[in-house]
């Protein structure tokens, strides 16, 4: 290696480290065994593959056997968000919300019923109709991934089993309707 391209990767990991990057790490959950119910089967299976691969929990079959529970639902919908001048629609807007709750063993609510709400903007011609279905579908996985990527992270603000007064997680709702997203 050159004494130039030793320099610029010593800027380059200067500067990942001072704009505050790192990787996710290990999670560190209250809970040892979680158990998930409702869902899809590719939600639930993402989300057993990122729980049990980046912490010391499993996820278990039986509601008795765990120390907690998330029950999950999830909606779709598809909106028209443009119309052409013709009155065609030109764009469909997608939505998933995905709502949520996580009880301890005894019933303690430890995170209360709380949303994601994630949305995406879609061309759509009547001239490619399947290949737009498909794309729909590649949006909406993609859509989940990310609300179970956002869910693990929500998981970890839970610190104990039995919080104290005061210290329970509190719920999370979008606050307004989600703008369309810059195509």
């Amino acid at each position: 290696m050159t004494r130039r391209s030793l320099l610029t990767l010593a800027c380059s990991v200067l500067m990942l480290s001072a704009c505050g990057f790192q990787l996710r790490g290990q999670q560190d959950y209250a809970f040892k065994r979680l158990y998930i119910s409702g869902g899809s089967a590719a939600a639930g299976a993402r989300l057993t593959r990122m729980v049990q691969g980046g912490s010391d929990t499993v996820v278990v079959k039986s509601p008795a056997n765990a120390d907690a529970t998330l029950l999950i639902s999830e909606n779709r919908g598809i909106s028209t968000l443009t119309l052409n001048s013709l009155g065609v629609v030109a764009e469909y807007q997608l939505n998933l919300s995905m709502n949520y709750t996580l009880t301890g063993k005894d019933g303690t609510i430890l995170i209360p019923p709380s949303v994601i709400a994630l949305n995406r903007a879609m061309t759509y011609s009547d001239q490619y109709s399947q290949a737009k279905a498909a794309e729909s579908d590649i949006l909406f996985a993609d859509m989940e991934n990310d609300a179970i990527d956002q869910l693990t992270r929500r998981l970890e603000i839970v610190k104990s089993l039995h919080p104290a007064p005061g210290q329970e997680a509190p719920a999370v709702a979008p606050r307004a309707p989600l703008p369309p997203p810059p195509l």
